[in-house]
């Protein structure tokens, strides 16, 4: 079912097409699923209820197939057109197979379904698209040289891209990473998280149906130790391109000096200030600040999680902050279209939800609601909207990533004291800023120390814009016509000519 097909589904028949699909749960290499070593495989857990949606074939990191690919230039050195051909096949594939991409990430990490058909559905399919219109934008160059020399320099793939990406957009994380290193004519290994490793699969499944050679897009799962990490060390991968966290980030670059210096592209999370000026329009302001933490429940790179409230307007924000959170976010059934917020992945990061909320408690941040598991909701991995006032940024919620629907609500006198207290993170991979003042505007998008700063709007955006951060957020760059670029490498070729 294609992706307007899908837009009459209710919550019925979700579940009917959710008891149809079976999903594919081996490893995909060399244009073929295959069962892992030794039968090695991990239980897939739904999170809404924690039960085993099926068991998973782990397995080592395996880039010989995407080795001989790229050598072969069965796709490495076909006609650029030829491969926009087949990514745009690719994309409209994705689309046609809406309801198979949207069952599964809602089944492997409780993303509201309507997230899926309104964004990470079609979304991942115009990543496709557009890096398959830049194939032929790549240009080289001929620089001026004497009469008896001729010097040109060319792009070229990389090799094999290993793709590390992390759970909370399954398809739309992986195709960030898979598009731009297919587009410039790489062979990927994608790793997908463990958490939600099943539309990984189904992506490598349409790359073939599309046209895509045998060999160029595999796919391994497993563990990060047994996975990730021979993945990264593997001295025939020559770039790792990796999203999750600051943790793991650094340690791909250890793996890299400990291998063969592959290149790393890292994109690391953040703590993302949202800065509502006193003359902002603050119906606008609060739509977008309630959406900004608590969409994906909270399990967003770019989560506006820091509130930064000017003092002489925080009791009116906070008013209709409270009022419009407690009516439009409420845990649900991802699978019911009404649904704006599912549960978190797992138990385990829904533990580390509530810890945090504890921490902030103890550090004397004032809870105004939420705070538990929703009534009704225990068995599933649930943690209700919460919001802290009276937050300070030295507060460990203020500094460290929860990764869920945590707000923090934090006061300041003026736009100085916004951006001082903004930068004062390891973080700096996004930022917002909401005012009608012109000057304000452009002092803070000059100052805040981010990849991306948003004026009157959060999240906004297109294909065009570069996705990544500043300090411990990482250095790599996602979506646009940079993201290609960085995985390739000039070559210089000088000729001599003779007198």
């Amino acid at each position: 079912m294609n992706l307007e097909q899908v837009k009459s589904l209710d919550r019925k028949g979700w579940r009917k097409v959710a008891n149809k699909l079976k999903p594919e749960t081996r490893n995909f290499i060399d244009g073929k699923f295959v069962d892992a070593k030794k039968g090695r495989k991990f239980e897939s857990i739904n999170p809404v209820d924690n039960s085993v949606i099926c068991e998973v074939a782990r397995s080592d990191a395996a880039v010989k197939s995407g080795r001989k690919a790229f050598r072969s230039g069965v796709w490495s050195r076909m006609a650029p057109r030829d491969r926009m051909e087949v990514l745009y096949r690719y994309a409209d594939l994705i689309r046609a197979h809406a309801d198979e991409f949207a069952v599964l990430d809602v089944l492997n990490m409780g993303k509201p379904v309507t997230d899926m058909i309104n964004s990470d559905i079609p979304g991942s399919a115009l990543t496709f698209q557009f890096m398959g219109e830049c194939i032929d934008k790549i240009f080289g160059q001929v620089t001026a040289t004497a009469s008896t020399e001729f010097h040109y320099i060319v792009r070229e793939p990389l090799g094999v891209v290993g793709c590390v990406v992390p759970w909370n957009y399954p398809l739309m994380m992986a195709a960030w990473k898979v598009a731009p290193a297919l587009a410039a004519g790489n062979s990927v290994v994608l790793k997908p998280a463990e958490q939600s490793p099943l539309s990984g699969n189904l992506m490598a499944k349409l790359f073939m149906e599309a046209g895509g050679p045998a060999g160029v897009f595999n796919v391994v799962q497993g563990y990060g130790e047994e996975s990730g990490k021979p993945l990264a060390l593997h001295n025939d991968v020559d770039k790792i391109a990796f999203t999750g966290s600051a943790e793991v980030g650094k340690l791909m670059l250890v793996y890299a000096g400990q291998s063969n210096m592959k290149r790393v592209g890292t994109e690391c999370g953040g703590k993302t200030p949202q800065i509502i000026m006193g003359d902002a329009n603050l119906e606008s302001a609060v739509t977008y600040a309630i959406a900004g933490i608590f969409g994906n429940q909270g399990e967003v790179c770019n989560a506006g999680s820091r509130l930064l409230i000017e003092k002489k307007i925080h009791d009116e924000f906070l008013d209709m902050f409270t009022k419009r959170a407690k009516t439009v976010f409420q845990p649900g059934d991802p699978f019911d279209p009404k649904t704006q917020m599912g549960p978190l992945v797992n138990k385990t990061q829904q533990k580390r939800v509530l810890d945090y909320i504890g921490i902030g408690k103890k550090e004397g941040a004032k809870l105004m609601f939420g705070g538990d598991v929703p009534s009704g909701m225990e068995k599933g991995c649930y943690v209700a909207p919460t919001l802290f006032d009276g937050v300070k940024n030295s507060m460990r919620i203020a500094q460290e990533e929860i990764f869920g629907p945590v707000a923090a609500m934090i006061p300041f006198k003026n736009i100085d004291e916004a951006i001082e207290i903004s930068n004062d993170s390891i973080y700096g991979l996004a930022a917002s800023v909401w005012t009608n003042d012109v000057n304000t505007a452009h002092k803070a998008a000059r100052d805040l120390q981010s990849g991306v700063v948003w004026i009157n709007c959060f999240d906004h955006g297109d294909m065009t814009l570069p996705w990544g951060g500043y300090k411990q957020s990482g250095h790599g760059r996602d979506k646009c016509f940079e993201s290609m670029l960085l995985h390739t490498q000039t070559k210089s070729v000088w000729m001599h000519l003779g007198a």
